[in-house]
């Protein structure tokens, strides 16, 4: 069955915790980098390429003006897909509840996300997204505690200490099939209608959805979380926003990287390029590594925007451990040290030349592949093939030839 997938980002808390400091706001309206912090998961989670759409959850008693300043903010740094803005409720899953009778009947999959948490990855609400593909009704990111976890009684004494093993701090997003997750939900309301408040709050007052679930005996799937999706709660909290953006932001320098390579055919590789393999072709390479001239082009690139030498130097071919090894591993290792420079990859510009095989059947796989290597947007990578017209090397059908550019940002302050 097609996946429909829509996000429902909650906005409507009060956020008490946090909200001793910056004039009393709530915590999702604290501007960091001239927005809203609810605006940066909101976009964050518009660049997945299957979300379909997204409903914001807003206070209820401030829903005028909040209304007001989501549109403005979608105007001026717009999600460029369809926005839907409800008001919120009291409790976290009256908010839940409001988003999910907001979402459009296609809808079969949602994940649901705090907009306290800024630093909302798309690889992790991919890798959620992929638990539900594969059938997953429930799934949720954890990560295990770095802190002994105790049992107390009334009296603050300890009863009990579990494994920290079996332990995970649970994270949002969190992902679920729509059915499953708006059943959970219509029961905790029936029982909220017919139990007392007493009752209600001892068995269905929950902190995530994901708990109404396990009280509806569905399965949930923990998955590893990432330790950079930190949640804003507390005012020590709020120092997070000022030391990323001192580290990453302000102030940053753009940086451009080319690289070049070529392959001689005719050897004993299989044609691999940017990691996707051509079972059409019986065209063989001449290589050291697995000959994949797209990726050690990029590998070029990426270690001139950071001023790391070449290709050669980091991987040369006279060291037997990188005898048909895969491009992909030397691409993780570059980007490692892309990542030690906190460069961010803004977009990569991609030209392969070549007589034959033809590119154009592998095109679109290879954009998939090469924006998962390098984990940023498939919409920040651009792919172009073409013909030298007989001339040269490549025009006689003896090699082939790549060319990339990438254009990132590094801290001013990180010399290379």
């Amino acid at each position: 069955m097609l996946m429909r997938v829509w996000a429902i980002l909650l906005a409507a808390g009060q956020g008490s915790r946090a909200k001793k400091s910056a004039a009393d706001a709530s915590k999702q309206f604290l501007l960091w980098k001239g927005l809203p912090l609810f605006w940066h998961s909101a976009l964050t989670l518009s660049a997945l390429p299957s979300l379909e759409g997204l409903v914001l959850v807003l206070p209820e008693d401030d829903f005028p003006a909040a209304e007001i300043l989501a549109l403005t903010c979608n105007r001026n740094f717009p999600l460029k897909l369809p926005l839907k803005i409800t008001p919120g409720g009291i409790l976290r899953q009256d908010s839940v509840w409001s988003g999910l009778r907001a979402l459009p009947p296609e809808c079969t999959d949602v994940l649901v996300h705090d907009s306290a948490r800024p630093f909302i990855s798309c690889k992790l609400a991919k890798t959620i997204l992929d638990a539900l593909r594969e059938g997953c009704l429930a799934v949720v990111p954890g990560l295990e505690p770095g802190d002994t976890i105790k049992e107390i009684d009334g009296q603050g004494l300890v009863t009990r200490t579990p494994p920290r093993a079996s332990l995970r701090g649970i994270q949002t997003p969190q992902g679920f099939k729509r059915r499953a997750l708006h059943q959970a939900h219509s029961l905790a309301n029936q029982a909220r209608e017919t139990h007392s408040e007493a009752c209600f709050e001892k068995h269905w007052l929950v902190t995530d959805d994901a708990a109404l679930l396990e009280k509806c005996s569905v399965p949930v799937l923990v998955i590893p979380g990432d330790p950079e999706n930190r949640k804003i709660t507390t005012v020590e909290d709020l120092a997070l926003l000022k030391e990323i953006t001192d580290s990453t932001d302000e102030p940053a320098r753009p940086c451009v990287g080319f690289g070049y390579d070529v392959h001689r055919y005719g050897g004993n590789r299989p044609f691999i390029l940017g990691g996707v393999r051509f079972e059409s072709t019986d065209i063989r390479l001449q290589a050291h590594s697995d000959g994949d001239v797209l990726l050690h082009a990029l590998i070029d690139a990426l270690l001139g925007c950071i001023g790391g030498g070449d290709i050669g130097v980091l991987f040369p071919d006279t060291n037997a451990a990188y005898d048909n090894i895969s491009s992909a591993v030397l691409l993780a290792e570059t980007l490692e040290l892309t990542h030690e420079k906190q460069m961010r990859i803004m977009h990569v510009d991609l030209t392969v030349a070549a007589e034959a095989p033809k590119i154009s059947p592998y095109r679109l796989e290879i954009l998939k592949n090469i924006a998962k290597l390098l984990q940023i947007d498939q919409s920040r990578v651009n792919l172009k093939a073409t013909t030298e017209e007989g001339l040269g090397f490549t025009g006689a059908k003896q090699g082939i030839k790549a060319m990339a550019s990438v254009i990132g940002l590094i801290p001013a302050q990180n010399k290379n």
